[in-house]
């Protein structure tokens, strides 16, 4: 089986353990990814929404930097798994149920909305951008990262990162749902979005857990993530 999205309820009361390898790479991507967007918004005081937020790892890292954040994921089970760890952290964060082709919020919710690990599982990614685009407010960024696709991060992720080094469950990805670049900027200006630039992601070094830590990278053929902006006026 294919884009496996079961793994997430499965492994839901373990998210915040540690004990778990790829939950731990998944953990170890956050500062990667924030190293980036930290350079393109100011988290203080903006209305965000988490989309895809699974137990809560990014969510809980722009609330630190004092966002005023909203997890939404189709995985009920990780969601009550965010929504303790939260409350134990001391942490105000909405986390509802749901799914990015019918977000629950009205028009203009929201200053920013994030989406990592996400849009390469989606089932329509024009109706997913499409609702991003409406929920969020004009002037608002939309940030993400992905999966290129190409022989080469197929060999990166599957074969590698899942069947090899089990960095990831085996079945999480489908590369058939790989997105390549030009198709998410084309994707992204009929949602009515502006792209932006798009950088890569990927392994920096080594923790001393002999995990994986990961940070920009100048190539995208395998991970890329970026920003798009929904205009000022329309």
């Amino acid at each position: 089986m294919r884009n496996d999205l079961t793994i997430y309820d499965t492994y839901a009361d373990q998210w915040w353990s540690d004990d778990i390898r790829w939950v731990r790479t998944l953990k170890n991507l956050v500062p990667g990814r924030l190293k980036h967007f930290d350079r393109l918004i100011d988290w203080q005081g903006k209305d965000v929404l988490d989309l895809g937020c699974a137990g809560g790892f990014m969510a809980e890292a722009m609330a630190k930097r004092g966002a005023n954040v909203t997890g939404i994921d189709p995985a009920s089970d990780a969601i009550s798994a965010a929504r303790q760890h939260a409350k134990a952290e001391g942490l105000r964060i909405g986390y509802d149920v749901g799914v990015g082709e019918a977000l629950p919020y009205d028009n203009a919710s929201f200053d920013a909305v994030v989406c990592v690990d996400v849009l390469e599982h989606v089932t329509d990614l024009q109706k997913v951008l499409q609702e991003v685009a409406r929920c969020l407010r004009p002037g608002g960024l939309f940030l993400f990262d992905t999966i290129n696709r190409n022989p080469i991060a197929r060999l990166a992720t599957i074969t590698v990162a899942e069947d090899i080094l089990r960095l990831l469950p085996r079945g999480t990805h489908d590369p058939a749902m790989f997105i390549k670049p030009r198709e998410l900027r084309s994707a992204m200006r009929v949602a009515g979005l502006e792209p932006g630039r798009f950088t890569g992601l990927g392994p920096r070094g080594i923790n001393a857990r002999f995990d994986l830590t990961f940070g920009p990278l100048p190539l995208t053929a395998i991970l890329y993530m970026g920003h798009a902006r929904k205009p000022e006026t329309v």
